[in-house]
């Protein structure tokens, strides 16, 4: 039986953490390759440590995006983040430029040939998930961890808070009552800071933006508000801790209040259903949610390398359904083409796009004119319930 009474904690980092930083510059390649050419093959990892940025994957796209225009475009990413800092800058930072072709034996599976449709670019499970905790359908503990550092940022870029740096971490904890988030029982934001900044200032300043973002009266004790627990934090990003492109996939989907597949989702084109399908199944998850279906949704769906056809759908509704799980299992491939060719062009995803997804969270964010965040929308909910039968 689940609990309805209990605490939950959920992190947020920005977009300077140093994987954050890789995840952004992975993304702003592949906006780099689709932008070119929609069709284009993507699988960009990114390292970063102190003055050092390492790309290598796999590619397939027009011989005009060189060497020289990958590292631009990875040294403009670390700039946009706002790095001018003598161990990492966006401009001084030697940058190593390993891409190359995309497998032929993968290629041979991934591609349309004959009477054979588009397959999945990998094996894999992938998980989506909606509730009713929040204003876009998220776990609330997230959405909150997510929107102070937002906050933080925005007001850092536009330069009315110079003392914060781009490195930030998060954390909320949540009081659960009959399953329902009531309160703030702690809060924990580090972050990096101009040098002669007072601890004592900074948790002043940090105060201002969770006050903002938590509900009136959620708050925490004092005594449970912690800034920068460590005390100074001047050297951050890169230089401080080395980076990895795909290290925060909790942080970039439900912040651990639902599976997650295990796969990371930046530097990956949408033939990789790693990326493509979780956003699938979010669309979907939050679509049953919005239809009135149930308060809560958990979707899985597998795939099978080279196979155009999901393997699996699975859904758990927590207890919250109107409708049979079965019902909409049966209902979602007559209201969705999950195929990675049939969510590509549901979801219009060959677009350049993703550089934007690179932090604060994949989802739960608002849909754009261009086609950014298509995933959630909610235009499927119509059609959802039409197909229940």
């Amino acid at each position: 039986m689940a609990r309805s009474n209990f605490l939950f904690t959920s992190e947020s980092v920005s977009e300077g953490h140093p994987d954050k930083v890789c995840d952004r510059i992975s993304d702003a390649v592949l906006d780099l390759y689709l932008a070119a050419d929609p069709y284009a093959r993507v699988a960009c990892e990114t390292l970063t440590t102190t003055n050092k940025i390492v790309l290598a994957g796999e590619v397939r796209g027009p011989d005009s995006l060189t060497k020289e225009l990958i590292e631009e475009t990875a040294r403009n990413a670390v700039r946009e983040i706002g790095y001018e800092q003598e161990g990492f800058h966006w401009k001084n930072a030697d940058v190593e430029v390993l891409l190359h072709a995309q497998s032929a034996d993968i290629a041979q599976g991934v591609d349309a040939a004959g009477n054979k449709d588009e397959g999945a670019g990998d094996q894999g499970i992938m998980f989506g998930y909606a509730c009713r905790e929040s204003d876009v359908l998220m776990p609330a503990p997230i959405v909150y961890a997510h929107r102070i550092l937002q906050r933080m940022a925005k007001d850092r870029h536009s330069g009315a808070r110079p003392e914060f740096e781009p490195d930030a971490k998060s954390q909320v904890t949540l009081r659960y009552e009959n399953g329902k988030p009531v309160g703030v029982t702690s809060v924990v934001v580090s972050t990096q800071h101009k040098a002669g900044v007072s601890q004592p200032d900074l948790r002043e300043l940090v105060r201002g933006y969770v006050t903002e973002v938590l509900p009136e009266g959620w708050f925490p004790p004092e005594e449970e508000f912690y800034v920068n627990p460590t005390g100074i934090f001047v050297i951050g990003g890169p230089d401080g801790d080395a980076g990895l492109t795909g290290r925060k996939i909790i942080v970039d989907t439900y912040g651990g209040a639902a599976p997650h597949g295990g796969g990371a989702f930046s530097g990956k084109d949408p033939t990789k259903v790693d990326r493509s399908a979780a956003y699938a199944a979010r669309y979907v998850a939050k679509n049953v949610v919005a239809a009135g279906l149930a308060d809560r949704c958990t979707l899985q769906v597998s795939y099978a390398i080279g196979v155009s056809k999901p393997l699996s759908i699975y859904v758990d509704l927590h207890g919250t359904g109107k409708v049979d799980e079965a019902a909409i299992e049966m209902a979602i491939p007559r209201a969705m083409d999950l195929s990675p060719r049939g969510i590509r062009e549901h979801l219009q995803l060959n677009k350049p796009i993703y550089a934007r997804t690179s932090s604060y969270g994949h989802f739960g964010r608002t849909p754009d004119a261009d086609g950014g965040f298509s995933w959630e929308k909610t235009d499927l909910a119509d059609k959802l319930k039409s197909e229940i039968r």
